[in-house]
């Protein structure tokens, strides 16, 4: 009861010491417009929607990949065991701030032997001793200042930290399987009109020499025409081998990388994006991995700086333990009235104790204080870290808002231009065709249709691609829905 009373005691003196020791971080400044100046988006999208969005594309070829990506990709299976190697490393931390204690045993087999002159004692010198024990020893931390709660919280929000880094890196994973795809098949249109090209100089080169051979144009145009030609076939090749390299890009992305790429379906047709959902800035602090990896990690340093602070008061360990004891020696027994003949005997000892240690570190002290004083550094740095990651996600977030509207703009722009283009290229071919028109107007009108053409296929790519960006910029790509707390704990939502 004595030693109890010293140790309310010191628990008493040492509690207010722990909480003036202990200074909270400073707060992070995570203050956001109330909208993005981008423009204004008019879906509105369930939250499980935003989670799986390359379902609004509407492409059974892309949602092909997305889910063989998620299941044979290598980035999602190194994903995978990530996690379980996050979530032992968690086990193993929080394991460290239980009671610890081992079991010890011990066997001997001694053999002594007399071999000096005869003894007179009564008792026998020499013979076979045996021992055995066992020690089951506890060590129990009593966690009067709060540190083994910390350690805890600290190992969990490092998993939390770990698990939104992975469920980032999922994000990646479906955002370069969708712009891989978008970009494959804007090769494939690429390669399509490269080829309707090869066609028409074909046609437009018969032309020009049927007309020099009847005398009704120059032969320079036929050569022209020809050299127009070997431009337009080289053009078809290289789109071949980069249309070649995307997919293989995107067989890697799905585990399947050393499949042949005739086997990755690619269509040449590039559709409108959908529409992105309404979002305010205030959601990506939940629905952004990476702001909430850093929130993580602010937490966990946060802990940790608590747990420096902690470190100067006293260490209150109890240590109980058990212990079994038998050992076999040789003796005498004793017969009366006054006979003694030698006899093994046997002990067996059973037995437990149970004591109290306190550990204070002294001369540590200024140390420890150097220590503290260095994790509030980086405990500000991780709320400077945090802050420009919210920053950073809402510029990446509206500038993605901003380029989508400009690209939806110009495709709209595009598309009527490139449709009278389009009518002033087959009047002029068919006028050349007539002898109506010269060789040069015909090209002239061709090359203008087609360049149209390129520079509406282009931005129809780009803003498929701008679409994907958008979407991730947003938070979207990873299971949100069933992901952990900002501390490894309840869902969010």
């Amino acid at each position: 009861m004595f030693s109890v009373r010293r140790l309310a005691s010191l628990f008493a003196l040492a509690a207010p010491l722990c909480a003036c020791a202990v200074a909270p971080h400073r707060a992070p400044d995570v203050r956001l417009p109330a909208h993005y100046e981008g423009p204004a988006t008019a879906a509105v999208l369930a939250p499980q929607d935003l989670d799986r969005w390359w379902l609004l594309f509407h492409d059974p070829a892309l949602n092909a990949l997305e889910d063989e990506a998620f299941r044979t990709g290598p980035d999602a299976r190194t994903a995978a065991a990530r996690v379980m190697e996050a979530q032992a490393t968690r086990n193993s931390q929080i394991a460290q701030t239980l009671p610890t204690g081992h079991i010890a045993a011990n066997a001997s087999r001694q053999t002594a032997t007399n071999i000096g002159g005869a003894s007179n004692s009564l008792f026998p010198i020499g013979g076979v001793t045996e021992t055995e024990t066992a020690n089951f020893n506890v060590s129990w931390e009593l966690d009067l200042f709060g540190r083994l709660a910390q350690a805890r919280k600290v190992a969990k929000a490092d998993l939390a930290a770990a698990r939104f880094n992975i469920e980032g890196s999922r994000a990646s994973l479906a955002a370069s399987v969708a712009d891989n795809y978008f970009m494959s098949c804007g090769l494939a249109i690429q390669i399509a009109d490269a080829q309707e090209t090869v066609r028409i100089q074909g046609e437009l080169e018969t032309v020009a020499r049927k007309k020099a051979v009847l005398g009704l144009g120059a032969a320079a145009d036929a050569d022209r025409v020809a050299g127009d030609l070997a431009q337009a076939k080289a053009q078809a090749e290289d789109l071949e081998a980069q249309l070649h390299a995307a997919q293989r890009q995107l067989l890697i992305l799905v585990g399947q990388g050393i499949a042949p790429t005739a086997s990755l379906p690619v269509r040449a047709l590039a559709e409108d994006a959908p529409p992105v959902p309404t979002a305010v800035p205030g959601d990506l602090l939940i629905r952004r991995p990476d702001v909430r990896e850093a929130e993580a990690h602010l937490r966990s340093e946060a802990g940790t700086d608590r747990l420096r602070h902690l470190a100067v008061f006293p260490t209150f360990t109890l240590l109980p333990g058990l212990g079994l004891s038998r050992t076999v020696s040789p003796g005498v027994s004793f017969i009366p009235p006054a006979t003694l003949i030698p006899a093994q005997q046997t002990t067996s000892l059973g037995f437990w104790s149970f004591g109290a240690g306190v550990t204070v570190p002294v001369l540590d002290i200024p140390r420890l204080l150097y220590d503290a004083k260095a994790e509030d550094a980086r405990t500000e740095q991780a709320v400077i870290a945090y802050e420009k990651t919210v920053q950073t996600a809402y510029g990446d977030a509206e500038n993605t808002l901003v380029n989508l509207g400009a690209s939806e703009r110009a495709v709209a722009i595009l598309t009527a231009g490139e449709a009278r283009a389009k009518r002033a290229s087959d009047a002029a071919a068919t006028r050349y065709r007539l002898g109506f028109d010269d060789l040069t107007s015909a090209l002239s009108a061709e090359t203008a249709w087609r360049a149209t053409r390129a520079a509406l296929t282009a931005e129809r790519v780009q803003a498929l691609r701008r679409a994907v960006a958008a979407y991730k910029a947003l938070g979207g790509g990873w299971a949100f829905a069933t992901a952990p707390g900002p501390l490894g704990g309840p869902k969010t939502s």
